[in-house]
């Protein structure tokens, strides 16, 4: 399942059924568990945790020192899930000591070729980051969400649960669940209909996300008077509670 040329470090915990490619590289304080393919010329680094059956693509990097000035070679950590789909060079730093020294991604992820996700990186499950997505330091990215090509997340940002940014776009403030962001910089072009209702979602839950929308991001009300007007639909909707305490939380402000 090791092909005669990889390279592999004595001290590295490969589970016995791991298939890594011609010329790959996995050092020391490296943990790959069981189902996992590792394709031809990657690269993966430690102290790195790597879940069960992921997919890493060839020349994919994964576990590199972080990209940060005040980085002076602390054992920092990249701990991935599981079922991801990591494709060709992408890219995966560790954390660093003053982001908490971890980054982070779930499971059932699709990252696509030449992404990159900067150190101390909290990303979720069930995500689409499509190609040349670049993640600076620190953002948050929840789960289900979709992001279009070459988009651009500032350190520091957080995108919310299901949203979705088209191509490009170049996000320097959070983007709440379920919003659709465009632009350089970006700005707030609604909810993600399609998205919520390709994923399940009720018609009375997006007509109530759509309303938190309007009240919270595009509609020059105020904001203890929005959020009087959506207090019964946050307890009726589990939905609108989540953007409402995701729009009350951020500390950079919204993408509006």
């Amino acid at each position: 399942m090791i092909h005669s040329t990889a390279i592999i470090d004595p001290a590295a915990k490969i589970a016995a059924d791991v298939s890594i490619g011609a010329y790959a590289v996995v050092g020391e304080q490296v943990e790959i568990k069981s189902g996992t393919d590792i394709g031809d010329h990657a690269t993966i680094y430690g102290p790195t945790i790597i879940g069960h059956e992921n997919q890493i693509l060839q020349h994919a990097a994964l576990g590199g020192a972080p990209q940060d000035l005040g980085y002076k070679g602390e054992p920092t950590q990249l701990i991935i899930g599981d079922r991801n789909t990591i494709r060709e060079f992408a890219s995966i730093n560790r954390g660093s000591v003053k982001g908490g020294g971890i980054t982070r991604v779930g499971d059932d992820n699709f990252i696509m070729a030449y992404a990159h996700i900067g150190h101390d990186c909290v990303v979720g499950s069930h995500n689409v980051i499509t190609n040349s997505v670049s993640l600076a330091g620190h953002v948050e990215i929840g789960d289900q969400c979709n992001l279009g090509g070459f988009s651009l997340v500032h350190q520091f940002t957080r995108i919310g649960s299901f949203a979705f940014t088209s191509m490009g776009a170049a996000i320097n403030r959070d983007v709440p669940p379920f919003v659709i962001v465009s632009g350089n910089y970006a700005r707030s072009y609604g909810i993600n209909k399609i998205g919520l209702q390709r994923k399940g979602f009720s018609d009375e839950a997006i007509d109530a996300i759509s309303k938190a929308y309007k009240l919270l991001v595009r509609k020059r009300v105020p904001r203890n008077e929005a959020l009087q007007q959506l207090e019964p639909l946050a307890q009726e909707f589990s939905e609108v509670k989540l953007f409402v305490d995701f729009v009350l939380s951020s500390s950079r402000g919204i993408v509006k």
